[in-house]
């Protein structure tokens, strides 16, 4: 098998290491496909793996004694998932996952590896450690936001985000996963949804959501999407 050329790198933290620092990874990165709905990360198993995402998107969820799961982040070609184990922590606790909800592609690194490299490279660990903050700030922010603003705000804010991780204007998702997302009832995602369509900002048919007018839906998104997006520019550029 070839090594993986940083040149062809997507993931935007392997990307930003100096070359000397890429190359002491590359030979264990393994470009893996991501399907729909394959958990990457479960509470009270071993981690794995670690993924740098390079298309498609990954949910950082938490879990209700009932089973119920919320999303508390999102994790796109800008991070990493197994983020535990660069802490020290080898079995995630409870109540943490990570969930696939649009399909793509990572590079998969066995936690032996990465931990290798992280302790001889400053440029990763400064790296990883800022992604962390910033990832950090996120799950913060999107905390406040579930207290404080209405589902159109919330759902708009959720919406650009899963647009700056898909391909293109157009990605897969139905009611029933942004529900279970956002951690609301089908019939309130169905309806506010429904105004947005109406309003010509999205389009969705067959399980497909276009986005067909980001500016506006910008202007219906709360100030929690812009906050989260100024400190990842601030922190990683």
């Amino acid at each position: 098998m070839s090594q993986i050329e940083q040149s062809a790198v997507r993931n935007r933290l392997l990307a930003s290491l100096p070359p000397a620092d890429f190359r002491l990874l590359a030979a264990s990165l393994t470009l893996v496909t991501l399907t729909l709905k394959q958990f990457l990360l479960e509470a009270d198993e071993p981690v794995q793996a670690a993924y740098f995402v390079e298309t498609g998107m990954v949910s950082y969820l938490a879990y209700l004694e009932s089973g119920e799961a919320l999303e508390v982040g999102i994790i796109g070609s800008e991070g990493v998932v197994g983020m535990p184990f660069i802490l020290g922590v080898d079995v995630p606790p409870p109540p943490a996952g990570a969930l696939v909800q649009m399909g793509g592609t990572a590079l998969r690194i066995t936690p032996t590896a990465l931990r290798q490299v992280f302790n001889v490279s400053e440029a990763l660990r400064t790296c990883l450690l800022r992604y962390m903050q910033v990832f950090y700030i996120q799950v913060s922010q999107t905390a406040v936001c579930n207290a404080h603003h209405s589902l159109e705000e919330r759902l708009a804010r959720w919406l650009l985000m899963a647009h700056d991780r898909a391909e293109g204007d157009q990605f897969p998702m139905t009611h029933e996963f942004m529900a279970m997302m956002l951690g609301v009832r089908r019939s309130g995602v169905t309806v506010t949804a429904g105004t947005m369509k109406q309003a010509g900002l999205i389009h969705y048919a067959n399980g497909q959501m276009t986005i067909l007018d980001r500016p506006s839906l910008e202007t219906v998104a709360c100030e929690c999407y812009g906050i989260t997006r100024r400190h990842f520019e601030q922190l990683l550029g």
